[in-house]
């Protein structure tokens, strides 16, 4: 099973569990374990005067992988971490073995598509940093001469790529299980040395090519999170005598569309203000205390606008409506900071 196999079937069976995606806003950790592919990677032996220069792409095995990281999310998809990271791998062929382990830091850059997918964020991301590579029990048989080394660790720069998927549960506000690939590769060529036979003559063995292919599948969990809000009201009746002259339209989180109810909520003030002396009908709208004020802003206002972009739809001429945003501001049930009430998610509309 590849990992886009293995990514769609873990989405479909933990689809019951699954929440609304958000963006990361404020610290979060994570982690994840799977299995790292080595491209093969190139080794050569050098050594004292007589003895034969060999060289050869080693076959390598797949082996354990394991990341931890801490980071940052701005609340617009873009996240930073720094992580340390474990990779184990054993290799053969062309008269060589050994294994390589290789631990380190990266720092990352990560990018969050909120929304792209439903109830899964894909993701994308880069990082550098440095790792270790350590040699274990590396030898070659060259000329009939047997050359090893014992456990020697070599730095180098390294750089990566990631793509991934998380999936948040609803259960638990701030928990995403998580999938990973990731392209690793170190700079340069690392060198270590060795020793010919029983005598100990000095050689050396130069490693190349260190490419890693990753898959892993683990969690992140963000701090602060606020427990998802309990389902929308429904929009309070309007009186049919006498005529009331303020309706009151509810929206979902972080949505700007109308509901089925909501439209028929509008239709009735549309028809209401032909049996009212009616001189200015005020659109306002208005959001909870989840997410940033900027953006609550302009959520209140997109709000504001779908329902006059409904009433025009209904006969109300355009000229007669005013639209004000008020974002956050003038809750209906009062809240702290962070918290989705489904009340304050509202559009205001009123007959002057």
């Amino acid at each position: 099973m590849n990992f886009r196999t293995t990514l769609a079937a873990a989405t479909l069976l933990a689809l019951p569990i699954a929440a609304h995606a958000q963006p990361v806003d404020g610290m979060y950790i994570g982690g994840g374990a799977g299995a790292n592919f080595m491209l093969k990677e190139n080794a050569s032996v050098s050594g004292p005067r007589g003895l034969q220069t060999r060289s050869g792409d080693l076959t390598t095995n797949a082996g354990p992988a394991l990341v931890i990281n801490l980071g940052y999310g701005f609340g617009n998809g873009l996240r930073a971490e720094v992580e340390g990271d474990y990779r184990h791998n054993g290799f053969s062929g062309s008269g060589f073995g050994g294994q390589e382990q290789k631990y380190g830091a990266m720092a990352n850059v990560l990018y969050d598509f909120v929304g792209l997918v439903p109830m899964v964020t894909p993701y994308i991301g880069a990082g550098v940093g440095y790792q270790w590579a350590q040699m274990q029990n590396l030898h070659a048989t060259v000329g009939g001469a047997n050359v090893a080394t014992g456990n020697q660790s070599k730095g180098s720069f390294a750089y990566q790529a990631i793509l991934g998927a998380a999936l948040p549960i609803e259960s638990v506000p701030g928990l995403a299980l998580t999938a990973e690939y990731r392209f690793m590769g170190l700079t340069g060529h690392r060198q270590y040395s060795a020793s010919v036979g029983p005598g100990g003559t000095p050689a050396s063995f130069t490693m190349k090519n260190d490419f890693n292919n990753t898959v892993l599948v683990g969690f992140r969990y963000a701090f602060g999170v606020a427990p998802a809000p309990a389902p929308a009201p429904a929009a309070a009746p309007v009186p049919a005598s006498p005529i009331s002259r303020s309706y009151i339209v509810f929206f979902d989180w972080d949505k700007a569309v109308l509901t089925d109810r909501a439209k028929q909520i509008v239709g009735e003030a549309a028809a209401n203000s032909t049996k009212v002396q009616t001189t200015r009908i005020e659109v306002n709208g208005y959001t909870d205390t989840s997410g940033t004020p900027k953006y609550n802003q302009g959520l209140s206002v997109r709000r504001a606008q779908a329902v006059a972009a409904e009433l025009v739809k209904d006969g109300v001429p355009k000229n007669e409506i005013s639209i004000q945003g008020f974002g956050e501001t003038h809750l209906l049930v009062p809240t702290g900071p962070n918290v989705r009430e489904p009340q304050n998610r509202r559009v205001e509309i009123i007959l002057k």
